[in-house]
């Protein structure tokens, strides 16, 4: 159950290309949603959640798989906000 909430995640951070939100707003905006999705949750929300994936995340994930440069950016920001988070609930060591 974690192992999926941990991919999605993975893969929903990764859409931010980084340098700038200016270059890509849209991805910028998704990745802030992401991140203040695991800030706002709390810990047990965090066990338990098995959320289905919409058609907007599905469609993130895909461009994502298809374009590493903006999967690494994604993943450069949102990476330490939602493993901070992880660590605090005892997810990760």
């Amino acid at each position: 159950m974690m192992k999926r909430s941990y991919s999605l995640a993975s893969v929903l951070g990764l859409l931010f290309e980084s340098g700038s939100d200016a270059q890509y707003p849209v991805l910028g905006a998704f990745a802030n949603k992401v991140i203040q999705k695991y800030q706002k949750a709390t810990c047990e929300q965090l066990w338990v959640r098995r959320a289905p994936k919409s058609p907007q995340e599905q469609e993130a994930i895909q461009l994502l798989r298809n374009d590493p440069a903006r999967r690494a950016t994604f993943i450069d920001k949102v990476a330490a906000p939602i493993a901070n988070k992880m660590f605090e609930c005892g997810m990760i060591p």
